[in-house]
């Protein structure tokens, strides 16, 4: 049984508290792994192993060009591990194997790599003003970064905030979520491996919440960047208040897919699937209230749960396997209460929601993918986060109606919307209150380009120039070119 220690100051070491928690296998129910679980004297060792190698330059004050190399070095070392790290990456969170083998391991990886090779987008910028100085704009890092992630994609969140973080000279100090460390301390392996400065990357897992506070409030971490749910989000705001510190947060989503009558059928079939049954639907931008034009709504609906009913339900592990189980039983079980809400509420149960039969399904933290037709948009299963397989389904008639039941939710950080009008296609877009919509697609997400929400699904981006830019500061630099070196400022008084 493997068993994965933390990642402090460039040393691979057990716990100060000498104490490891399980993780379990949500195909199986068996743990599989134990993991080191830090105490708070662990993270205040990583937070001053943070500030020390940050302040000392040796990471901060080397050029882009020479940061560079050690990112494009973990991807490397990432790809070359590829097979275990999907192996584990399945074992802990129940994504199939498939989705850990051909998604999530290259992503990581292909974000290490993009942002270890930058040239350009830190450079200084010349400012045109109408005076007689020279008026620069420089980037500079912002010191030292807690990373708090959620259980769903740990090694592309990993990428997501480590790459750019790194790429613009900060140290980091990061907490993966207990439900799903393991991968996480592969990575701080081949991390240490690529020999990165000792301290600009710590990792440290922990199951007691006082651990993270301390990274959400300590004074020597200048920024929080934070993906997971909207109420955790907001204590995090709360922590980070006290030290008046930097914070990005990617929270919560109730994502609008909108399906017209004129939209390529087949395809809009098949995306919907993908927003909604991907992961197990355990993902923030899940296409979670599917909205079906009136003139659509049955034949669509029929369709779809039909090839609902044939997904292959199994264990994650195995490549046959289409929809695995949800991270674990505690989770599923949250699910369910969603699922016994909607039927009190009166939405019509058409496809899952129960427990799938048979011994295989025993001990596994597994649920039919579930749809609710005769939604309605105040309904608690169209309103509120479930992060599981769980489609509410909205009739609506004309394209007013499908924007304002669209735009009525507290988030914005998905919409999808499916139609071969490109005119109406653009036109929606722009009304939607979403940070990313996908016009005849879903799950477009691109190393160049932003991503981010609206509404209570937070502030700060990720990917692209504006995610770089996150972990940077501004700093203004003028310099007077007055001939004879006397501006009229010295000579006010």
């Amino acid at each position: 049984m493997p068993q994965l220690d933390l990642l402090i100051n460039g040393e691979i070491r057990p716990a100060t508290t000498g104490t490891y928690f399980d993780s379990i296998d949500p195909s199986t129910g068996e743990i599989f792994a134990r993991v080191a679980n830090a105490g708070m004297e662990d993270m205040r060792a990583a937070i001053r192993a943070a500030r020390a190698s940050f302040d000392s330059g040796r990471w901060s004050q080397l050029t882009v060009a020479e940061r560079g190399p050690y990112l494009v070095k973990i991807a490397h070392l990432i790809r070359a591990n590829a097979k275990e790290l999907a192996d584990l990456e399945t074992r802990d969170t129940g994504k199939t194997l498939k989705q850990t083998t051909f998604i999530d391991i290259p992503t990581c990886a292909d974000t290490f790599e993009y942002f270890g090779k930058i040239s350009t987008e830190l450079n200084r910028r010349i400012n045109p003003v109408p005076a007689t100085v020279k008026s620069t704009t420089v980037h500079e890092p912002i010191g030292v970064v807690g990373c708090i992630i959620p259980w769903n994609y740990p090694l592309i969140m990993a990428g997501w905030k480590m790459a750019p973080a790194l790429a613009a000279g900060n140290t980091i100090v990061f907490k993966p979520s207990s439900t799903a460390s393991v991968s996480l301390l592969k990575l701080a392996q081949l991390i240490d491996e690529a020999g990165l400065p000792a301290g600009v990357v710590n990792i440290v897992p922990s199951t007691n919440h006082d651990v993270v506070s301390e990274l959400a409030r300590s004074k020597d971490v200048n920024m929080i960047s934070f993906t997971g749910g909207t109420e955790t989000g907001q204590r995090i705001m709360k922590l980070g208040a006290e030290t008046t510190k930097k914070l990005s947060l990617e929270l919560g989503g109730k994502s609008p897919n909108i399906v017209f009558e004129d939209c390529e059928f087949e395809a809009a079939i098949g995306g919907t699937m993908s927003a909604i049954f991907m992961n197990q639907g355990q993902m923030c931008t899940a296409g979670s209230r599917l909205l079906l034009q009136d003139t659509l709504y049955d034949r669509f609906l029929g369709v779809l749960i039909e090839k609902t009913r044939a997904l292959k339900i199994g264990n994650a592990s195995s490549y046959e396997t289409q929809f695995g189980p949800l991270v674990s039983i505690a989770h599923r079980d949250s699910v369910l209460t969603y699922i016994k809400k909607g039927l009190q509420e009166g939405a019509e149960l058409v496809c899952g929601g129960n427990i799938p039969e048979g011994d295989s399904f025993k001990r596994g933290a597994y649920l039919e993918p579930t749809i609710f037709a005769g939604v309605r948009n105040k309904m608690t299963i169209a309103q509120e986060e479930i992060f599981g397989p769980v489609l509410s389904v909205i009739k609506f008639s004309t394209t007013d109606e499908a924007v304002e039941i669209a735009n009525d939710s507290p988030y914005g950080l998905a919409a999808m919307v499916w139609t071969k009008d490109p005119k109406k296609a653009e036109t929606v877009s722009r009304r939607l209150a979403s940070g990313i919509v996908w016009i005849n697609t879903y799950g477009g997400f691109y190393n160049e380009a932003s991503f981010g929400g609206y509404k209570q699904s937070g502030f700060g981006r990720a990917l692209g120039l504006e995610g770089l830019l996150e972990y940077t500061q501004s700093k203004h630099v003028c310099a007077d070119q007055t001939p004879g070196g006397q501006p009229l400022v010295a000579t006010w008084f």
